[in-house]
Parts: C-alpha cells; structure tokens; sequence
C-alpha cells in the first residue's frame, strides 16, 4: 500500500480543512482514506462527526463557509471550502432497512457507524491531525490483501440493501485480488433480490464496474455465478468472449475503456435497443449503444467515420476488432461542393441536384475525400451522364 497519511497526502494537508475538521470533531473516512492508503488519487473527501446536523451547519458557517444541507434528512452536510466541497456526516446507525431505503438515527458510537457501511475497506477512518487510523472491522488487513469482504454476515447486509450486490463485483474489479468466498456465494443466492432495485441503480453501478482494472474477469465471475440473470438476462457467456475481445482491441489502439461501448459488446445486437431501454439510459446513450453493435460496415473506417461520426465509428469497429489507426485523430471533411455549383452547371433546380449531389459524394468517399478540384473534376462527369 501506498502508505499516505493526511499530512503527507496532498488534498488532505490543507489548513482550512484540516481546522474545519477540528471544529466538528471529525475524522476522514470511507474511499478517501481506502485510495489514500492504496497510494491513489483521492475525488471526494468525506468527513464523519459525532456532532448533531444543526450543530455541524452552525460550525461550518462560523468557520466562514457556506453549509449546503445537501442530505440532512440523513445526516449530510456539504461544506463549500474554497478549493473544493467536503461531505460532513453525523455518525448514524441503521434503525430499519428495506432493501432500498434505510432510516437512520444519530450516534456518538463511531463503531456503529463504521457497523453499518458496506465492506471492511470501506470502513476506515482517519484522524486529520494526528493521521491515526481506526479500523474496526479488518479492513486493513483486507485492503492488503485485496479482498472485498461485507461488514458481518454478507447475507444480512445485501438484505438490507440489495445494491451491494453489485458494488461488491465493483469494488472487487477495482481493488480486488482473491475473492472473498462468503460474500460470492451470498451474492449468488441472492441475485434475484436486484429485481426490487431501480433499473437506473443498477446501470450506474454496473457502467462503472465496467470500465474497472479488472471488469472482464469480473463480469465472466458475475455471468458463471448467475448475477445477472434476473435482471439482464442478454448476458452470457458469448457476451463475455466479446467484451474480452473488446478490452483487447482498446487496449491494443491505447483507448480508455468506455463503459456503454463495453455494455453494447455483452449482448447480442437485436438485444441493445431492449436493454438500453429496462436500463433507462439516457437518449444519447441509447443510440450509441444501439449503433455499436451495427457492425464495420464496408466501406472502409474514413467512410464509416464520416457517415455516422468518429466516436459511433470507433466504438463499431473496435467491436468488430478492426483498426481505427485511420479516424483516431481524424476529422471528417464537408463535402467541397454546393447544390448551387450543379445548378450553375446547367442542371434545374429540384431533386435532380439533391440525387446528383449523392451520387458526388458517394464517389468523393470512395476515393477517400479528394481535394476541392478533384471534386469538381467528379461533378463534371456526373452532370455530363446525367
């Protein structure tokens, strides 16, 4: 592990935050301090008080920041810090849970607070000032050894929230090694539980899970143990043999992994427009996940690029395992000619130039997007046919 600590960890070591937190009695905790120990670049700092919500709010703005009560029916507070917001959370403990929703009461117990979260990495907490760690459940231990493991018994957990599910192949695919057989085997008895789940819960996790260091392995765990079958039944074992030839083509055109474009290649094609739509993705993301699977077409990439656009273009013919060396950093071309230019050449206004203006174009393409005179020489051989 990497071995930071608050004060050599360069978002933690600022005098404001560091005083604020003083102030509110308050520790860092969850990912924060996970990525700060794994050496890694931290997004969102999260603080955990024992302090009620009012008293946080009046604190905050007595430090001289705005208090946002982004959350407050569940303790939330945001501190708007001039380089960036920090979440502030009363320590809490769960008083009932449906698998969807918790309803929480307000501790001083930072063990009941670390008792309700999640995994054990998740579960760390960090002294700002002295850089000490409290870790009441292992998670050290499992953080070093790369294991995703639920706080207590993993079947009660998932019940109480059914997301957890996905979030342990999430976490598992980001910072996983050996996989934790008791929570594996309670995510496979209790799959069908993501029925009761939002669809737009389980595609935000599941398109994150997707572009993680190890998502391929991952995913073929999550199709071998039946995951998700109850949900996204178009996943199988083809789709896991596609997404594996996937990664191997972004990896060998040195692109980012995409998460849509990794989801088009899990299912069969005549599945996508379904599946975008149980998922509820957006409009956009839609369409794209629908024009992935089309196929390379054989016109060769340029043509494709400019007939669909460069990113539908990439996606087609990586999934196709084609090279895009051709439309990486490449910008599609305006056809150099106007319906004006065949009108003064003699041809009536109307659909006449609209059909010669394709036949142009279809050429110009074919010859790969020859120059403005080169064009004209084309569309003095097609008014001349015509």
């Amino acid at each position: 592990m990497g071995g930071m600590t608050p004060a050599t960890a360069p978002w933690a070591n600022r005098a404001e935050l560091i005083a604020l937190a003083e102030r509110l009695e308050a520790r860092f905790v969850g990912g924060a301090v996970r990525d700060m120990l794994l050496g890694m670049p931290v997004a969102d700092i999260d603080l955990a008080t024992p302090l009620s919500p009012e008293t946080v709010i009046s604190r905050v703005r007595d430090s001289g920041f705005k208090p946002v009560p982004t959350g407050i029916a569940h303790g939330t507070i945001t501190a708007v810090l001039p380089d960036g917001p920090v979440e502030v959370t009363t320590l809490r403990r769960d008083v009932s849970t449906d698998g969807r929703h918790a309803v929480v009461a307000f501790t001083d117990d930072w063990r009941e607070d670390a008792a309700r979260r999640d995994f054990t990495m998740n579960a760390l907490y960090a002294d700002p000032t002295t850089g000490e760690l409290f870790d009441y459940f292992g998670g050290l231990d499992d953080l070093k050894a790369g294991r995703v493991r639920f706080i207590g018994d993993p079947l009660q957990r998932i019940a109480e929230d059914h997301l957890r599910i996905l979030r342990f192949f999430r976490f598992h695919a980001r910072f996983g090694h050996a996989v934790d057989e008791a929570g594996l085997a309670a995510c496979a008895a209790r799959a069908n539980d993501l029925m009761a789940l939002s669809r737009e819960r389980i595609a935000a996790e599941l398109l994150k899970l997707l572009v993680a260091s190890r998502a391929v392995s991952v995913v073929a765990l999550m199709v071998e143990h039946g995951i998700f079958r109850a949900v996204i039944p178009e996943i199988d074992a083809d789709g896991v043999e596609r997404l594996t030839r996937l990664a191997e083509s972004e990896a060998a055109a040195g692109m980012a992994p995409d998460a849509i474009r990794r989801l088009a290649a899990l299912m069969p094609a005549e599945a996508a427009e379904n599946v975008g739509a149980r998922l509820k993705l957006s409009n956009t993301d839609r369409k794209r996940l629908i024009a992935a699977t089309a196929g390379p077409g054989d016109e060769g990439p340029r043509a494709l690029a400019y007939r669909v656009g460069v990113t539908s273009a990439i996606d087609r013919l990586l999934l196709a395992g084609e090279s895009i060396e051709a439309i990486r950093d490449w910008t599609p071309p305006l056809l150099p000619l106007t319906g004006g230019a065949l009108v003064e050449r003699g041809i009536g206004k109307g659909p006449e130039v609209a059909r010669l203006l394709r036949m142009i174009e279809t050429r110009w393409i074919a010859e790969d997007f020859p120059d403005v005179e080169r064009v004209g020489d084309i569309a003095d051989e097609v008014v001349s046919q015509a």
